[in-house]
């Protein structure tokens, strides 16, 4: 096994992992805003790190090229999308979680 496979794997489970994380964000986690913020935060990272894995098992080709801008318009467009989708939740009056004091 080279050295190129085992980097790759190691990118592609790292993304797997983000990927698993923002699903459990997304279950645990209370209102709208912070299941949002969790599924904005490690699908982004996820996928970019499992497109990276793609791109270094491929090698340098016109393959890894159209991988490379795909992962900058994850990145591009991911945040902007969750941006999108927190405001229009705030502006409709969406409530926000708060904890409650136990006395």
């Amino acid at each position: 096994m080279e050295a190129l496979h085992v980097v790759s794997a190691l990118l592609m489970f790292s993304g797997v992992f983000f990927m698993i994380a923002g699903a459990l964000g997304i279950i645990r986690f209370p209102d709208f805003y912070t299941r949002l913020h969790a599924a904005g935060k490690c699908d982004t990272l996820g996928e970019v790190l499992i497109i990276l894995g793609f791109m270094v098992y491929e090698g340098f080709s016109f393959l890894s090229v159209k991988l490379l801008f795909l992962s900058f318009f994850i990145l591009l467009a991911n945040p902007v999308g969750t941006h999108a989708l927190i405001r229009a939740a705030y502006l409709t009056g969406v409530k926000m979680w708060k904890k409650e004091e136990s006395q």
